[in-house]
């Protein structure tokens, strides 16, 4: 015995009015005792190996779809090349161990900000999923982004669905390999792209450039290079709905984050029911039928190719084109629009209109994950626009714990490690506190020390203390740094210690 999941939710007439943001239910899936599959998992490979061939569809989504592709990639392709006081304006040095970010310089140490980064990220999709589902997904996810991209070079070089059905079922002949040819070979290219731009954040992507042309690339980056183009290529070209069915996590929680009053695409049963073929000069309402003419034009469509109107399911990525599919048909049988729509599940179920449904998007788990969301925006941007820009760390040498030099002086040596964020050289003033008539100097005798731009610096330096008076043992001491940036502020950094006075 084996069993199968239904519909994450069920908003059709089968579900009777039941929640369409139910958990996932499960039923036994009997197989045969001969070792064959039950008609259920036959269809379910079935569905696997099916071929989906999208149907070109135009409207007020496809226009959304079409501008967050401009967008995102114009993001994507254009980052790279913004220059930022003589450098890259965004880059990843893997290997100098620094995150560039216009103005701003990571190290190793602000891991921290990765951490916060990755909770916020976190708090986003919960709230974006309880509001409008996986919106994200039909609009902004990089395999939506890549697979429309490769669907339209498709259709410009095949044609429309029933063209590239036509052309896959013809034997190969010379203008199909003529087609399939041009269309990989662009494939290609926009793959290789991708794959360079993808390393041009983690190197310098004009040195890289140049590399690349003089095929002088390193084994690492040709590797990530061809992996990342094989990658772009492979999923938006031949895997694409199935990495939304299949292999994408977020279609398989998506249904324990949404729930009755969440936006998502939508079909309207209540309107629709029964469906049927029907003539524009037949009043289908004295003929107890519904406005859906069962066209079946919403899963022409459909990139997963899943019908609407069996109810939302997981494998739905709220891109609107069956949205934009029907309103069209509601067009020529001069009905009204909306009967797929992003609406909540309770709308439909108690009638609501769009403004009512809207008010109930601001309920308590919703206005929860704003607050949070904030807050931890809020801290994490007032944490990177005050976080100090010079670090020190104070190491004794553990060698010479303390030592009379002459003067009637007590001498400890230290190792300062300085860290400078800017991308300024800094002069630095020395000081010590905690002792009476302690000083610091560096080994040369200087009191300043310069640390470079984006720069570490360890500096060994030697703080003395008059002996009389002093009782032997540790005793506690403070090292300040002091540093004038060029914008006018002052950085000043305060690190404790102990200085050893011996018997």
């Amino acid at each position: 015995m084996s069993v199968e999941p239904l519909k994450d939710q069920q908003t059709g007439p089968a579900a009777n009015g039941a929640d369409a943001a139910a958990a996932p239910s499960w039923r036994p899936v009997s197989v045969r005792r001969s070792g064959g599959a039950s008609p259920q998992v036959e269809k379910a490979l079935a569905d696997v190996r099916r071929k989906i061939y999208p149907r070109a569809v135009s409207g007020l989504y496809a226009r959304w779809r079409v501008i967050m592709v401009f967008v995102t990639q114009l993001i994507f392709y254009g980052l790279p090349w913004l220059q930022w006081d003589d450098r890259q304006a965004v880059l990843f040095d893997l290997g100098a161990r620094k995150f560039y970010l216009f103005g701003m310089v990571l190290w190793p140490q602000d891991v921290v900000y990765l951490a916060v980064l990755l909770v916020i990220s976190a708090f986003g999709l919960f709230l974006f999923t309880a509001v409008a589902g996986r919106l994200f997904c039909g609009y902004a996810c990089p395999q939506t982004v890549y697979t429309e991209i490769f669907m339209w070079v498709e259709r410009k070089i095949e044609g429309d669905r029933l063209a590239r059905i036509r052309l896959d079922e013809q034997p190969w002949s010379w203008r199909k390999l003529r087609l399939k040819a041009a269309k990989h070979s662009i494939w290609v290219l926009i793959a290789l792209w991708t794959g360079f731009t993808f390393i041009g954040y983690f190197a310098p992507i004009r040195t890289l450039g140049a590399d690349l042309m003089a095929f002088s690339l390193g084994p690492w980056q040709w590797f990530w290079l061809l992996f990342y183009s094989f990658a772009t290529w492979g999923n938006a070209g031949f895997m694409r709905e199935s990495v939304c069915k299949y292999m994408c996590p977020y279609a398989r929680f998506q249904s324990v984050m949404v729930d009755h009053d969440t936006f998502v695409v939508t079909y309207d049963y209540e309107r629709g029911e029964p469906r049927g073929g029907r003539s524009r000069r037949v009043d289908h309402k004295e003929a107890g039928m519904g406005d859906c003419v069962d066209c079946t034009l919403c899963v022409q469509v459909c990139p997963t190719g899943i019908d609407i109107r069996d109810g939302l399911q997981y494998m739905c990525i709220g891109c609107g084109a069956c949205v934009d599919a029907c309103d069209q048909v509601m067009d020529k049988m001069n009905y009204p629009r909306g009967l797929i729509r992003y609406t909540s599940g309770r709308a439909v179920a108690e009638g609501l209109d769009q403004k009512q449904a809207k008010r109930r998007l601001f309920r308590p788990r919703v206005l929860a994950y704003t607050g949070l969301l904030l807050l931890l925006t809020i801290g994490m941007a007032w944490s990177l626009f005050t976080r100090t820009t010079l670090r020190m760390d104070v190491i004794r040498d553990r060698g010479a714990l303390g030592r009379e030099v002459p003067g009637g002086l007590i001498e400890n040596v230290y190792r300062l490690q300085f860290m400078n964020t800017t991308e300024q050289p800094l002069t630095l003033s020395l000081r010590a506190d905690g002792l009476p008539g302690v000083t610091i100097e560096t080994a040369n005798g200087q009191q300043e020390v310069v640390v470079g731009s984006s720069a570490n610096a360890l500096v060994p330096v030697l703080v003395r203390v008059p002996a009389e008076g002093l009782e032997p043992g540790m005793h506690d001491i403070k090292v300040e740094a002091i540093a004038a940036n060029p914008d006018g502020r002052e950085s000043r950094v305060v690190e404790e210690s102990s200085f050893f006075v011996p018997r």
